[in-house]
């Protein structure tokens, strides 16, 4: 198949597994462009199980891993199929999938740094009949690099620009960062929490899988002294690179402030968007303080108090959503890792040693050949 006229599928799940996100991607030159997108939901048995893992609020045998990786695999090709079924007419197209899977733990420091992400690739290139690429992140990692973000270079590629400094704003479970400079420069880290905190409070409290446009949060007043304790968690002071994930901050991690006890729930979501948006907001003043604009992306471009607050924060640069600059805020990330896909059969590099500490340029990925 022509590299020229290839497509690419790109497939991920984030921190807060609110569904599997598949993005049709063609490629302009190197620049990918969004064909068509749909995001799968989870099963909620499923779902929960994940997200029990995720937290570290429960262990593993090997035998439910093997089973937990098949069922996340079989729902990450459920998602490939139903796109590919909807573009029939492309399908032939298709060159490869690129599957970020399910991120289970992510624990890049210490003497055994690694990251686990599940959804066994055997599965959906079986299913789809399709070339499978997966297990991005683990050779940045074996490279002393923290194996996220990986998502800077496409920003770059998608909303750089040439006269002033711009941020991209990652809402995910977890916020991250993209600072582009004038001159090309990239450089990105995670911020801390974005939506992943306020979901599972909202989750336990009032059911449901998400604040729904901020409506809990606004419900509420900030508990100052319980934001102070929170925000003097050692993450938001490292320096970067540096990257982070659910199991880290979670219900327990929130639990573990003995202040949460005498706060109203409506409250405590309060406080933890504030605690986004105040975390967030401090990394831009800090590592982009000549920066514009922030662009924003993910699923928290739809918590409009959390938009709002984040624009009040942000002073003088300007706040949108991505979409102004005609890229779709939810599909960003599966776009993505269709790129990355992409790198991997090409042989070119995926990831930004000044991003992600790298000690250099790595082809990210392994392949997982179709069934012939």
């Amino acid at each position: 198949m022509d590299n020229a006229s290839a497509l690419y599928l790109g497939l991920i799940s984030g921190t807060s597994a609110d569904g599997i996100d598949a993005a049709l991607v063609r490629f302009d030159d190197n620049t990918p462009q969004l064909v068509d997108a749909l995001t799968h939901p989870w099963p909620d048995a499923l779902r929960t199980r994940i997200l029990a893992v995720a937290q570290d609020e429960e262990r593993l045998d090997l035998d439910a891993y093997g089973r937990l990786d098949v069922a996340i695999g079989q729902c990450f090709a459920e998602a490939a199929a139903k796109l590919l079924e909807r573009n029939a007419a492309h399908t032939p197209r298709v060159r490869a999938i690129g599957s970020h899977g399910q991120t289970l733990r992510h624990r890049p420091a210490g003497e055994f740094p690694f990251t686990l992400q599940v959804g066994d690739a055997s599965v959906i290139a079986e299913r789809c009949g399709i070339d499978v690429v997966a297990d991005f992140r683990r050779a940045d990692v074996a490279a002393g690099g923290q194996g996220a973000p990986l998502l800077p270079a496409v920003h770059a590629m998608l909303l750089g620009r040439p006269d002033a400094t711009r941020v991209v704003l990652n809402l995910g479970g977890i916020a991250n960062i993209t600072v582009l400079d004038p001159a090309g420069k990239v450089f990105g880290f995670d911020t801390g929490p974005a939506n992943g905190l306020m979901d599972a409070w909202h989750r336990r409290h009032r059911g449901g899988a998400y604040d729904a446009n901020g409506a809990f949060a606004a419900s509420g007043r900030v508990d100052e002294a319980l934001l102070a304790a929170l925000l003097a968690d050692a993450y938001f002071a490292l320096p970067p690179p540096k990257s982070t994930g659910r199991e880290h901050f979670h219900l327990a991690w929130l639990e573990s402030h003995t202040a949460v006890a005498s706060v109203a729930p409506a409250d405590v979501q309060a406080t933890l968007l504030e605690l986004s948006a105040r975390s967030i907001a401090d990394a831009i003043a800090r590592h982009a303080p000549d920066s514009l604009d922030v662009l924003a992306c993910g699923g928290g471009v739809h918590n409009a108090v959390l938009m709002r607050r984040l624009g009040e924060l942000l002073g003088t640069r300007t706040l949108a959503s991505t979409a102004v600059h005609g890229v779709d805020p939810d599909y960003l990330e599966a776009t993505a890792f269709a790129w990355l896909a992409r790198q991997r059969l090409l042989g070119l590099p995926g990831n930004l040693p000044a991003v992600t500490g790298a000690r250099g340029p790595r082809v990210l990925g392994a392949v997982y050949p179709a069934p012939r």
